[in-house]
């Protein structure tokens, strides 16, 4: 029968290597309710991947379900803003309304577009490493892993580069909500930074819409599907998911990868050798150093699982993203990292309706910092030990001081 867990979170001996933790529940009971979380959650590769597409679970359920039916406590008001800004997020949305926006939205995100801009990703990341390199030392993450992020998606959005410590600032304020474990002053604060956030987009909003330009908010504006644009809510809600989960998740992944690369030995000359090895090695950094570890969807109606779950309609789950990609059922000697891998592949970007929108962008940005990286630092080193972030859901560090 699948077992009860009670393991905190936020103990740093589950924080700081939850992937001991993992290997256990592999063994021991990979389908389990997690009595912090009050969800049963899972753990094996196969689950995980299923019911990412499964179309019994979604990523809301008020649109079934009242509060007052599911017996939940009317929302806080002090999280208005952000819940307003919410509304419209494509993360959050289901069929049939997902299925429109998706396809406004995925017309002004398309590949081609990306990779018009791989150019000046590569010329960023270059001009940061110039200016670390004289220092011989740098705390990686906030030279390198936070910014680079953050100005490649403020670029593509359309928003000018001076205002990209304020979109960090609110960014790290509202993912505090996504944690689960929030206090009431993360509470106000993320309100507060989603009212900002709000405030600014829409101001670019007018300003795009004065004076176009070849950029993704400038096209979220234009955009058509059947004569239906998209409204500034709309609009709102989709550029500040797209600010939001377009750096947070690549600075962690950066910065593991790093941590995993140099506290292993890796050879990354060989690594980063060409084209071909790049990709294989950033594939498997997003299998081995998955930055998003618990993604949760609710059961849209009741659900009997193989698993043996029942789960109600209504119900939170939780899928183990990090424990996923370590599943020794699907992965022959998990916890290596090894580019070579025959039984390649990852749930990190998700899989399904959900699957990540900026998935292409978000693959040649890691592929490019990582290569440019140890090309121009080839005597990186780690020095210290790097502070693993309290934070379960985003794995990711601190600090990543190194030298060369």
């Amino acid at each position: 029968m699948p077992a009860r867990v009670d393991c905190d979170p936020r103990h740093p001996d589950f924080y700081r290597q939850p992937y001991v933790h993992y290997t256990r529940w592999h063994a021991d009971h990979p389908v389990f309710f997690w009595e912090q979380y009050g969800m049963w959650c899972f753990a094996r590769f196969a689950d995980v991947n299923a019911l990412l597409r499964d179309a019994r679970f979604g990523r809301q359920i008020t649109h079934k379900l009242s509060r007052e039916q599911l017996g939940w406590a009317p929302r806080p008001q002090r999280l208005c803003a952000f819940d307003a800004v919410e509304a419209h997020s494509l993360l959050n949305l289901e069929p049939p309304a997902h299925t429109a926006m998706r396809a406004l939205v995925t017309k002004a995100f398309v590949g081609r577009r990306v990779e018009r801009m791989r150019d000046d990703i590569v010329a960023l990341v270059r001009g940061r490493l110039d200016a670390m390199a004289p220092s011989g030392s740098a705390d990686l993450i906030a030279s390198l892993a936070m910014p680079v992020p953050a100005e490649v998606i403020a670029a593509m959005v359309g928003v000018p580069g001076e205002h990209v410590p304020d979109l960090l600032r609110w960014s790290h304020a509202m993912v505090k909500v996504y944690t689960l474990q929030q206090s009431e002053d993360d509470d106000r604060a993320a309100n507060a930074a989603a009212t900002a956030f709000s405030r600014f987009v829409h101001e670019r909003i007018a300003a795009k819409r004065r004076q176009p330009g070849d950029d993704l908010l400038s096209h979220l504006i234009a955009v058509r599907t059947d004569g239906t644009a998209l409204s500034d809510a709309e609009i709102v809600s989709t550029v500040v998911l797209l600010l939001n989960a377009g750096h947070e998740a690549s600075v962690h992944l950066t910065g593991n990868a790093v941590h995993t690369l140099l506290g292993e030995g890796h050879d990354t000359a060989v690594l980063f050798a060409d084209t071909a090895r790049t990709r294989a090695t950033a594939n498997e950094v997003m299998r081995h150093c998955t930055p998003l570890h618990l993604f949760t969807r609710y059961a849209l109606e009741d659900v009997e699982l193989a698993s043996g779950v029942s789960v109600r309609q209504g119900e939170e789950i939780g899928l183990l993203l990090g424990a996923a990609n370590r599943d020794p059922v699907r992965f022959e000697r998990p916890d290596r990292f090894d580019p070579d891998r025959p039984d390649a592949g990852h749930v990190a970007l998700g899989a399904g309706i959900h699957h990540c929108l900026g998935a292409v962008l978000a693959k040649m940005e890691l592929e490019i910092v990582l290569s440019e990286l140890f090309r121009r630092l080839p005597g990186l080193q780690l020095d210290g030990v790097p502070v693993v972030r309290d934070s379960y859901h985003f794995h990711g560090l601190e600090a990543l001081h190194v030298q060369w």
